[in-house]
């Protein structure tokens, strides 16, 4: 069994429909296929329907953005209740500040350069969670950049002066309310030094404290050192190790299915959620 569980969808920053991921996890060859879209469990219906009719079987999630005391913290939330009112809320305001910072930088960049936002919501799919990578794509649709990672590594760095914040739960909270609504909390790629700053082992501690369940040690922004070091903490907390490509159809190279989940990973994850996979 060929499982992949962390993948974006057009309803948050990925470029092909809920069920057009899962028919590319089946063109793919993968059995399983984690729905993980920011912020939204907005593509899981849609996914559902995909999945009878392509034979392949779904894990419904989302990842969360996080922070700890400053620095980054993603974090995937694999098979919990969607109406959970403690998680939702603060889902729903993290959507609501993303939407608001994306209308500031659209504000900043207009005064330089010739974006609107009209040029952003052509390419945002319907209630989609608004995102720097939608600003991305209006950026190359208007000549501005060459692709998502120019625009990443320029305009929309961390770095420009355009660049502006958004509400991100702290993560020992964030992994309370994953299991307070019944998911599986799991770590996305905990060591992608390339992305920013990282947190050290005793943050992953604290968050194993909380009751996170895993760490995504296989991720294609991992050297094969901080693999290694991943799978040797997980062992050492007692923590599932999962791997996935974190797929965002044309938004990045990521392909499906090049890094995968054991299946024996796969049925403890389901065993601690409250939603069952969803098969075919």
């Amino acid at each position: 069994m060929v499982a992949d569980l962390h993948a974006h969808s057009s309803a948050s920053d990925g470029t092909e429909t809920p069920g057009r991921l899962v028919a590319s996890a089946a063109r793919a060859g993968l059995d399983v296929v984690a729905l993980t879209d920011h912020d939204t469990t907005s593509g899981w219906d849609e996914a559902v329907a995909a999945s009878a009719a392509t034979g392949v079987a779904l894990v419904r999630g989302v990842e969360i953005s996080c922070h700890h005391r400053g620095t980054s913290v993603h974090l995937l939330s694999y098979l919990h209740d969607p109406a959970a009112p403690g998680l939702l809320a603060e889902t729903e305001r993290s959507r609501a500040s993303r939407l608001a910072r994306a209308e500031l930088m659209v504000e900043r960049i207009g005064a330089d350069l010739p974006l609107t936002w009209d040029d952003v919501l052509a390419q945002v799919d319907g209630d989609a969670t608004v995102g720097r990578p939608h600003l991305a794509d209006a950026l190359v649709a208007k000549g501005l950049v060459r692709d998502r990672g120019h625009a990443f590594a320029t305009v929309l760095s961390t770095r420009s002066p355009y660049f502006v914040g958004h509400h991100a739960p702290d993560a020992v909270e964030a992994v309370r309310l994953v299991r307070a609504a019944g998911g599986v909390p799991v770590f996305a790629h905990p060591r992608a030094v390339l992305r920013g700053r990282v947190v050290g082992d005793d943050v992953v501690e604290e968050l194993a404290a909380a009751g996170l369940a895993g760490l995504e040690a296989h991720h294609r922004d991992h050297t094969p050192e901080a693999t290694a070091a991943l799978v040797d903490l997980a062992g050492a907390l007692g923590l599932l190790v999962t791997g996935s490509s974190d797929y965002h159809g044309t938004g990045k190279v990521n392909r499906l299915g090049e890094h995968t989940t054991d299946p024996g990973v796969l049925e403890a994850v389901e065993a601690q959620g409250l939603l069952d996979v969803v098969r075919p």
